[in-house]
């Protein structure tokens, strides 16, 4: 195994790997060292960068906005030049002085001037540390965090006695909060220089054109070189791939500070949003949901940031191999051109285009296309198919996000951005169907279950992304769907716009493909995993109408928590149907549908509970028959040991801990009241997150409350529904 480096060490990818060498940068700071020469300001103004480039050079800059620019003071020079005055304030507090070091790495560190601000390192992903960047030596930052416990009220204040572990934490801290900055040195070349950058891209939010709109606050800080990641929908584990040992993951900080694209806002991002993003991120991962990373979040306690209310800032860093969006694409080819107070839309700009879609093929989404021939067509069915697998996991597994914007939509099939979105367990019901839209502002993951929406608006608004996409590339579909090759340089410079409109009719003509691929995509996976989930190994296409529709409705009837009910399915017994005097009506089949119904809403004595008790008999018959089949026990253990066998694989894929939106709550009230108790709190939720199978809270145990120890106690409170007022639990959106 490679030794652990600081961060400022790990290998940097060449060049034709990095996407800053091989996109078009805003031509207003066209090289690294044109903008390290250009006004600070250039960064922190909004506007509209121009229609070729795809991104640009930005460093992070963690400060307040409006930036709080005091004039001189009575004995000081009388102010002259307002602009260079501004412009002066802003560089002393730029990191772009690098920090003395005997180290032959390749980045450096820069720090600014007079920008020193308390930084405080609240959570360090320990299984992002480990997918994504093994060799990363972050230090004694968990002996500074210290041991994760609900129920230990004192705060850890010990971190390492060794120069190296302190110094190795500090640097990523001060990396990672965006006080320093990595960058090459001034002496290197053009062709091998790095710097960090945000991506412009464009977007239609919830169904509206919002023309450009671009990394607002996010700043991709480096590009790691390393081995591929593999993204699979089940599982997700770092391999060297066979016909590419070598793949890059990204850093990006979100929070840092603002960009070119900011518009109006500040950049910043607070504490509460941040530790969601945080923990759902891996999370998602846990349950083999497509998702991008969290690495680490480190709180500016002495930053204020206002929204509804003032609070403090935090830097979040997440990871992926790559964070461009379908949006990336509409900001080469929009469905119109506008320009309005701080923002509008540049023309069409097709090598653009090409470029940014040569790049996905070959290096993002890695298409097995022959050089020459056409990727276009590739390019939009291998997005369909990665997103409809994403949208399969989250209906299995009930969650639902909240702004399926285009501008939030991973090239790669990835979850991104988690500003709101509801983790579902308690049904609401069909006539809610309403809510769509209002749910789109709101953060809602308690478990909540809202099958309608899911399956609908995920559907159906994943699709309508896609076809965003494909709107965008449908002209270089087109061309290629024509010629029978890929487009080169140049390819629509004497192209007419009669010229481009059939070009893009004929792109077009793939939507019917496009949207069968996604809808049988999304059909195939989801049987897949609900197969999973149920402990069902042998395929039978008539499961969904006989197996999986039914137990949805009667979940959903009962408005009954999602992964709950699947968590007490593993350990029914097809015994419990026919225990007493058959047909259900059994102690044991009685005691197994109370535990079923027990997050259901009051029931009306007994007829309710008659009603609801027929209704899983119904249900459960059906299941005990299906796993009763001869081609079902042919694929397990044996008779004798089948029903323990599948409760351990059911156990391996229905979570007991589900990250409920009342548990995000009381994180981040425990680490807004004091952070190094809260770290602790915040590190075991991250644990038990990223283990959700685990038998938390002595799950099983038949001894009483107060005879388990305090920390199971509040592990089993943690994987409770928690109190009622918290189902359906609506939050800002502003982050």
């Amino acid at each position: 195994m490679a030794p652990l480096v600081p961060l400022s060490a790990l290998p940097v990818a060449p060049p034709s790997q990095l996407l800053i060498h091989r996109l078009t940068p805003d031509p207003r700071a066209p090289s690294v060292s044109a903008f390290r020469s250009s006004t600070p300001s250039l960064q922190r103004r909004a506007r509209l960068l121009a229609p070729q480039a795809h991104f640009a050079f930005v460093n992070p800059f963690p400060v307040p906005f409006p930036y709080d620019i005091q004039p001189p003071g009575p004995d000081d020079p009388p102010l002259t030049d307002k602009s260079a005055y501004v412009e002066s304030w802003l560089a002393a507090r730029e990191a772009v002085h690098e920090r003395p070091s005997n180290s032959n790495a390749v980045l450096r560190i820069h720090d600014p001037k007079l920008r020193e601000t308390p930084r405080v390192l609240l959570g360090v992903a320990e299984t992002a540390l480990r997918d994504c960047l093994p060799n990363l030596d972050v230090g004694d930052a968990f002996s500074l965090l210290g041991t994760p416990s609900l129920s230990d009220q004192s705060p850890n204040k010990s971190g390492s006695t060794s120069p190296e572990a302190v110094s190795a934490r500090q640097e990523l801290v001060d990396i990672l909060s965006g006080y320093s900055v990595l960058s090459t040195p001034k002496s290197n070349d053009d062709d091998t220089a790095f710097a960090p950058w945000s991506l412009r891209y464009s977007g239609h939010q919830f169904g509206t054109w919002a023309g450009q709109l671009g990394d607002g606050r996010a700043i991709s800080i480096r590009e790691h070189f390393f081995l591929f990641v593999f993204l699979g929908s089940l599982s997700q584990v770092v391999t060297p791939h066979p016909s590419d040992p070598s793949q890059t993951i990204e850093l990006q900080l979100k929070g840092a500070g603002r960009t070119p694209f900011s518009r109006t806002a500040d950049g910043l991002a607070v504490l509460r949003s941040s530790i969601r993003e945080y923990l759902c991120s891996e999370a998602m991962h846990a349950l083999r949901i497509p998702t991008t990373r969290a690495l680490s979040l480190i709180s500016l306690p002495s930053l204020p940031v206002h929204r509804e209310r003032t609070e403090s800032a935090c830097v979040l860093t997440r990871l992926a191999p790559s964070f461009i969006r379908i949006g990336n694409f509409e900001a080469m080819n929009g469905p119109t051109n506008m320009f309005f107070f701080g923002g509008g839309q540049q023309e069409p700009d097709w090598d653009g285009l090409r470029v940014l879609g040569e790049w996905v093929a070959e290096n993002v989404l890695k298409l097995r296309v022959k050089k020459g021939d056409p990727w276009g067509r590739e390019l939009v069915l291998e997005v369909a198919r990665r997103h409809a697998r994403m949208v399969a996991a989250w209906q299995a597994y009930g969650f639902m996000h909240g702004v399926i914007n285009t501008d939030n939509v991973s090239i790669l099939g990835l979850t991104i951005d988690y500003g709101v979105f509801p983790k579902v367990s308690q049904f609401i019901q069909e006539a809610d169907v309403s809510k769509v839209h209002m749910l789109s502002w709101t953060y809602l993951i308690h478990s909540t279950y809202v099958i309608t929406l899911t399956k609908l608006a995920a559907t159906r608004t994943n699709i309508y992304a896609l076809r965003a996409l494909l709107t965008s590339l449908a002209p270089l579909i087109g061309s290629e769907l024509q010629t029978g090759r890929a487009v080169h340089a140049g390819w629509a410079s004497s192209k007419s716009p009669a010229d481009i409109d059939a070009l893009r009719l004929l792109g077009m003509s793939l939507k019917d493909e496009l949207d069968r691929v996604a809808q049988e995509e999304t059909a195939i996976e989801y049987g897949r995993l609900m197969r999973l989930r149920l402990g069902l190994r042998f395929v039978d296409e008539r499961d969904e109408s006989g197996v999986f529709g039914p137990l949805v409705g009667v979940v959903q009837g009962q408005g009954l928590d999602w992964n709950g009910t699947f968590r007490t399915l593993c350990e029914f017994r097809s015994r419990f149907l026919s225990e007493g005097e058959g047909e259900g009506k059994g102690e044991m089949m009685d005691a197994f549908v109370r535990r079923l119904v027990e997050f259901s809403e009051p029931g009306e004595g007994v007829k309710e509970w008659e009603r609801k008790r027929e209704e899983w008999v119904r249900w459960l018959g059906v299941y005990a028959k299906r796993i009763g089949r001869k081609e079902e026990r042919a694929l397990w253990g044996g008779e004798e040991v089948e029903e323990e066998e599948r409760e351990r694989a059911m156990k391996g894929v229905n979570p007991r801990f589900v990250l409920r939106q009342w548990v995000l709550e009381e994180v981040i009230r425990r680490v807004e009241e004091d952070a190094e108790v809260g770290r602790r709190v915040l590190g075991k939720v991250m644990q038990m997150a990223t283990n959700p199978f685990e038998p938390w809270g002595a799950e099983g145990d038949t001894r009483g409350e107060e005879e388990l120890g305090k920390e199971e106690r509040e592990e089993r409170r943690f994987c409770g529904m928690g109190e009622r007022r918290m189902l359906g639990f609506q939050c800002s959106c502003s982050s």
